[in-house]
């Protein structure tokens, strides 16, 4: 496996920051080397439990299990390859410059306790939604196998439609990690459209917001085909922290 100490991650989360996207949403393409990812990918494809649950437009798992119906956590620790060398990078990377906090520093149990494995093939999405509250508000998501376009929307008021196009676009690639915090977590609906090829990627307006921190790679790829990406199945790590987790028969609220 590549030595991860050629990665170069950002010093501090802030350096990875969208700027044209809502406050609090960042970007690291390079969060995985190309052999951790394909060993994640055999992992996910050849783990006995938890089998996957097929759903109408796409499949996932739920580690270390689903959330019970009062979006409970039953708890156990997530198994060792959804922790290394995810969690410890992740959390390696502080808030700021001369900051001591990471992403989970505030949250109840101070690290991920959940992840959702979606698997995506092409032509294949979801609905605009949000996260909710039965997790702390962050959600921090590594993309596996190939690029893929997240719609955001502002959140509609009650009673309100959500708009048919979305307010902005981020490309995430194969390898990449999304973050989201704040106002992107509680203010934004984000979703996958259901489409064969997604097209007008570019860094022009109605484009993808984080164009210029894509690699030369994919932004080539796509200008050779005229700012289309055809659809290949795409996998997505979503890490985060259940507030309320039931240990030994009792129910236990955040870290107590």
């Amino acid at each position: 496996m590549a030595d991860p100490s050629t990665l170069k991650l950002p010093s501090s989360l802030t350096a990875a920051l969208i700027s044209y996207a809502p406050p609090s949403t960042y970007y690291i393409p390079n969060f995985l080397t190309p052999q951790e990812e394909t060993h994640l990918l055999q992992k996910i494809n050849t783990v006995p439990l938890p089998t996957w649950r097929h759903l109408s437009h796409r499949r996932l798992q739920a580690h270390p299990s689903p959330l019970t119906i009062s979006n409970t956590l039953l708890a156990a620790p997530l198994p060792p390859w959804l922790q290394v060398p995810i969690i410890p990078r992740l959390l390696s990377i502080p808030i700021a410059q001369q900051s001591a906090e990471n992403l989970f520093s505030t949250s109840p149990h101070k690290s991920p306790n959940h992840c959702l494995i979606n698997e995506y093939t092409s032509g294949q999405g979801i609905s605009p939604h949000e996260d909710g509250s039965a997790y702390h508000p962050v959600v921090a998501t590594v993309s596996l196998g190939a690029p893929i376009v997240l719609d955001v929307y502002r959140k509609p008021c009650a009673g309100e439609p959500i708009k048919a196009v979305p307010q902005l676009r981020i490309l995430q690639e194969p390898g990449s990690l999304l973050v989201s915090i704040g106002a992107m977590y509680t203010e934004y609906l984000h979703g996958i459209a259901e489409v064969d090829v997604d097209e007008g990627l570019s860094g022009d307006e109605g484009g993808v917001v984080n164009w210029g921190m894509l690699g030369e790679e994919t932004k080539g790829r796509i200008e050779r085909e005229g700012g289309r990406l055809r659809r290949r199945t795409r996998v997505s790590l979503t890490f985060r922290d259940v507030v309320r987790v039931k240990k030994v028969g009792f129910l236990s609220v955040g870290n107590k």
